[in-house]
């Protein structure tokens, strides 16, 4: 795989049952690449281990003044130096190869992974935690994939030399062959300790990171309130723990470095001591004892890799257990047991009784905002029965019925089928960086223009804004970008647009959270009366508490404690429901049990009878 066939076709199918498994599948499905390093890393190592050899025999030429000898070891030092050259600039080209697409690789993982489970994630992994995996974390697994080939290359011409050494002069060989494994093995049982320090460093930054990251997307709300010092005295206390966790860390690797540079100068002390013994006793000739130092001095290089292949390994193991956190969730949903289609007839929710009449404008009022979120998600199809759980763990909610639209479950078709049939906006849509044509291109039927989308919405002084804003694009206000989240517009303008966006969508019916929570009065009577012009004839379904929205409905539903107990217009709800008009009107405790015990004498229920509701079950 090289970079320029980028992305993937099919990242495949990873091993989550824990970290380690993880980057062994990861090292498998690089194998291509990684024997291609292998092979440039063995070239590379091996030339260099000849250099001592040819230096012997350069020194014992001249010692017995053979000037063809002296020139057969330069042309063999100039071949070896090509091929150092060679397998030195492949070997960087080849794992730097490995290390971009592995991390490639892991990110589409997680990009598909996000796809396939949408709001689900997020309700069991924190979306920062999720940015650190698909970024810090990325890197830190591709290290170990490009160290990976690296290590092997150096391990496999550690071996060759010291088998080499041996069968050349067993008298100082066997001493270095003796040396090496003692030299790579040192640090061992150091690395645990070195490995949670690094855990410790790793999890205290994150905490802080969550932290900045926190502080910054409040900091309007933290500057209203004046808690910017109680804030950042928090992010100091967190940042002073990440440098003393960072000090303790570097403190081991700093003595794991120390050893393996005290440990190979005992060594070639004791060869250089060992080895002149025995050339003054005439048992050896002073090049070979040239050969033998020369090649202990070069294997202290690829002994180095022990040591990044151990830091490499202890930084990108939690991190690969991160990443298989986020891939092993699933989506728990019952399979699709009907083929692709786009239902049509009314919504429908049998946990709480409410019905959205296919074609009409429904407007859903509940006292408790948490609730109101919670019944959206579950009008989409994103009911508590199909959020993600992690695999292996058995754990999985409850099953609820699902919601019906036009008496077909939404838990039965295909995702896509029902992510087309029903669309929720959320009381907090996401704005994503781009062009605002690129924002509005999303998949639709066609129906809707983009401009209708915008004048519905009440976009005319967002345009006008990024008109403004425009540089480079003459004033096109369709091709100005967006800013990261839509931070450069104000809370309205953003509502707005993503508000834009859904109505271009067109689904068969359209789910609406607080759709006008964060604009003016005046514009809200606006924006609700453009939705109602838009989407006529399509099932609309908002839930809201403001008056202007909910007297353009054609239908009011109160939803009280997990259960619709009122149903009408939103004139007479508010003259007959005591709890309705607790919301709309934000009455107080003393009005509300006033107005119910007056309810109670006079008997007044505006509750559907139970054979209404008995009828719409039978006809779902």
């Amino acid at each position: 795989m090289q970079i320029r066939d980028l992305p993937y076709s099919d990242p495949g199918d990873p091993d989550v049952r824990s970290g380690p498994r993880f980057l062994f599948w990861l090292g498998r499905s690089q194998l291509t690449g990684q024997l291609k390093s292998l092979s440039w890393g063995l070239l590379h190592q091996c030339s260099i281990a000849g250099l001592p050899l040819t230096v012997g025999l350069a020194v014992q030429a001249v010692i017995e003044r053979s000037g063809r000898g002296l020139a057969l070891a330069g042309a063999l030092i100039v071949v070896l130096g090509v091929l150092i050259a060679v397998g030195d600039t492949m070997l960087h080209r080849t794992a730097v190869t490995n290390w971009i697409t592995a991390a490639a690789r892991v990110q589409q993982l997680l990009a598909r992974k996000t796809a396939q489970l949408g709001s689900a994630l997020t309700r069991r992994v924190a979306a920062g935690e999720v940015v650190a995996v698909s970024t810090g974390d990325v890197e830190k697994i591709g290290w170990f994939v490009e160290a990976l080939s690296r290590f092997a290359a150096a391990a496999t011409a550690l071996v060759l030399i010291c088998v080499g050494l041996v069968l050349y002069l067993p008298s100082l060989g066997v001493l270095v062959a003796i040396a090496v494994p003692v030299l790579a093995l040192a640090v061992l049982p150091l690395l645990p300790r070195a490995t949670r320090r690094a855990d410790i460093q790793r999890e205290k930054a994150g905490r802080a990171t969550e932290l900045a990251s926190d502080t910054v997307a409040g900091l309007r709300v933290l500057r209203g309130i004046g808690g910017e010092e109680l804030f950042l005295g928090r992010y100091r206390r967190a940042s002073q723990e990440v440098r003393e966790a960072a000090v303790g860390s570097a403190r081991m690797w700093a003595l794991i470095s120390a050893i393996q540079v005290f440990l190979p100068g005992v060594l070639l002390i004791s060869l250089v001591w060992y080895g002149a013994s025995l050339a003054r006793d005439g048992r050896i000739d002073v090049g070979q004892l040239v050969t033998v130092y020369s090649a202990a001095t070069l294997m202290l290089f690829p002994l180095r890799h022990f040591e990044e292949i151990a830091m490499a390994y202890s930084f990108s193991r939690p991190s690969a257990q991160r990443a298989v956190r986020v891939l092993s969730l699933q989506r728990v949903a019952r399979p699709s047991t009907i083929d692709a289609m786009v239902p049509e007839g009314d919504l429908y929710d049998p946990v709480t009784g409410l019905m959205a009449a296919r074609g009409q404008f429904t407007a859903v009022v509940c006292g408790d905002p948490d609730e109101a979120g919670r019944l959206a998600e579950r009008l989409g199809g994103h009911a508590a029965g199909d959020t993600a759980s992690d695999t292996g763990t058995g754990t999985v909610s409850a099953p609820v019925p699902s919601v019906l639209l036009g008496g077909v479950p939404l838990d039965e078709l295909p995702l896509d089928s029902a992510r087309t049939a029903v669309l929720v906006q959320d009381k907090d849509p996401v704005l994503l960086s781009g062009t605002l044509r690129e924002l509005l291109d999303v998949p639709s039927s066609g129906a809707v223009r983009a401009e209708d989308a915008l004048a519905a919405a009440q976009c005319g002084d967002v345009l006008d804004a990024l008109a403004q804003a425009s540089v480079d694009t003459d004033g096109d206000p369709m091709r100005t970008r967006i800013t990261e989240r839509g931070r450069s517009l104000s809370g309205g303008q953003r509502q707005r647009l993503a508000l834009a966006r859904s109505l271009v969508t067109d689904p068969e019916a359209l789910v609406l959270d607080e759709p006008t929570s964060a604009v003016d009065s005046h514009t809200e009577a606006r924006v609700a009366a453009g939705i109602k012009r838009l989407r006529h004839g399509r099932t609309t379904v908002a839930f809201a508490s403001s008056p202007l929205l909910l007297d353009l409905a054609d239908r009011v539903v109160l939803v009280h404690r997990g259960t619709v107990v009122a149903a009408g217009s939103h004139r007479d709800l508010l003259r007959d429901e005591p709890r309705y008009r607790a919301v709309v009107t934000r009455e107080t405790d003393d009005d509300i049990a006033s107005c119910a015990a007056q309810d109670e004498l006079v008997g007044i229920d505006a509750s559907p009878s139970v054979e209404a509701i008995e009828e719409i079950e039978e006809r779902a």
